[in-house]
């Protein structure tokens, strides 16, 4: 007997839990610090570019995969007639597994931290190493996050995921926007927002322009299978371009918001802007103590939680990947498949949650060519998964999607629910990028960091000729 996959109800649920799926941490926490190191507001312009000009398609493409499908990322090419393309969802399942895996550990230290900020405990910053040591603490709070996520999950697309985007999502945009408004009104508060909105594009490198490229594509949860598998649940009423422009508008807003909020407090303490991981976890509870004990704990736990829900809006879409491949391709029941991989995922994320001080062979894992220091496995993780996979990810996704199952049928899935979108420069553009800029940039993305992560070799500067 078939199961029943559900769906969204609403257009409105689908692009909120989407946009859900692609707004996280890599917005909050890794965004502020990659414009602080790649000089302020021109790198900004860059990534804001790279959204729109290579993320935004290769968005239509998956959601257009998934919805004429309505399969999960592994099937749909199955779905499709081409079964030997599905080690395209393959990929994609093993990225989301991988990713979730550390990430639940990420997401316990944000939650972790908003508990001991609401505590009064201002100093967590300047034990980061043994909270992160802790891993009994540590996994505590990781089991009861992976376990929200499994109930949300578990619940369905429109009873579970949906109710919980509809939810989650203002909700972070409401915080995002309180904490700005305090933010500005800090001492020095004009110098960071100068920093932040004035361009000096005599700091565009091509490193630049390599760093922007990389963080537009992989804060849009592209290439991992996610937008194909929430493009499954998608009504044929709706329009795919729009909703991807919207939920890719979202993504971006939220990041941009989090510049408005970070780089105040960061300029207003004169702490550096390319502070990196420790700027959030080491920096920014002594600069929430500065505040005072009252404003301390309602600005600083208001901060972390912020994290907390976007790290959640993540983990959510992060599991789904996993549980639509069960219940479509092996009829798993939706609530036995979810417990059943968060269950698997939070095994599989022990040595990260153990490679950050609690054992020694794993906070040292690795020790690649070229590199200064060794790896711990959580990174060696994240760099296997976030930046190997995902972008081959996108590249296959594009030359798929152009010279395999064809444009012409791409654009027949496109103008189901969107008519007037047939002979539009919006449509042109988008075959464009699908068969020309994308696979040429994600292709570059990819060898680069194949090339100067695992050989050492510095493909970029030798390209340019530097």
């Amino acid at each position: 007997m078939a199961i029943q996959r559900g769906g969204f109800s609403s257009r409105l649920g689908f692009i909120l839990a989407a946009a859900g799926s692609a707004v996280g941490l890599g917005n909050i926490w890794k965004f502020p610090f990659e414009v602080g190191k790649g000089g302020g507001a021109a790198f900004v312009v860059m990534y804001l570019l790279f959204c729109f000009i290579l993320c935004f398609p290769v968005m239509v493409a998956e959601i257009a995969i998934g919805r004429n499908t309505q399969r999960n990322a592994v099937g749909a090419f199955k779905a499709l007639g081409y079964k030997g393309w599905s080690g395209i969802g393959y990929l994609g399942l093993a990225s989301g597994v991988l990713i979730l895996s550390f990430y639940n550990v990420v997401a316990a230290w944000a939650f972790g931290y908003f508990i001991e900020i609401v505590t009064g405990h201002f100093d967590i910053g300047q034990r980061f190493g043994e909270f992160t040591k802790d891993w009994i603490t540590v996994g505590a709070y990781s089991i009861l996050f992976m376990v929200g996520t499994a109930f949300v999950v578990s619940r369905g697309i429109s009873g579970g995921i949906e109710k919980a985007a509809k939810l989650l999502m203002p909700t972070l945009f409401v915080m995002i926007i309180c904490l700005i408004l305090y933010a500005v009104t800090l001492p020095n508060a004009m110098e960071g927002l100068k920093f932040y909105l004035v361009p000096d594009f005599s700091e565009i490198t091509p490193a630049v322009i390599y760093s922007a490229l990389g963080q537009a594509f992989f804060s849009l949860s592209l290439g991992m299978g996610a937008l194909i598998t929430y493009g499954s649940y998608v009504s044929k009423n709706d329009n795919i371009v729009t909703s991807a422009a919207q939920i890719t508008l979202i993504d971006v807003s939220v990041a941009v918001l989090a510049g408005f909020m970070i780089f105040p407090l960061v300029f207003s303490q004169g702490i550096e802007t390319d502070g990196g991981a420790g700027l959030i976890f080491v920096t920014l509870p002594g600069v929430f103590q500065s505040l005072g004990d009252v404003l301390g704990i309602v600005i600083g736990g208001l901060f972390f939680l912020l994290l907390s829900f976007a790290a959640f809006t993540s983990t959510i879409s992060l599991l789904e990947v996993p549980t639509a491949y069960l219940v479509d391709e092996h009829k798993v029941k939706r609530s036995k498949a979810t417990w059943v991989v968060a269950m698997v995922i939070f095994i599989v994320g022990i040595p990260s949650m153990l490679s950050n001080g609690a054992s020694e062979a794993l906070s040292q894992f690795i020790m690649l060519p070229g590199a200064v220091k060794s790896l711990d496995f959580m990174s060696f993780v994240g760099l296997i998964a976030n930046d190997t996979f995902l972008p081959l990810g996108g590249f296959l996704i594009s030359v798929f999607v152009a010279y395999v199952w064809r444009k012409h049928r791409f654009n027949q899935e496109l103008q189901i629910g969107a008519e007037s979108l047939k002979g539009s420069w919006l449509q042109s553009y988008v075959n464009i990028a699908m068969s020309y800029i994308c696979p040429v940039l994600l292709g570059l993305i990819f060898l680069v960091t194949v090339m100067d992560k695992f050989f050492g070799i510095k493909l970029l500067e030798k390209i340019i000729g530097s």
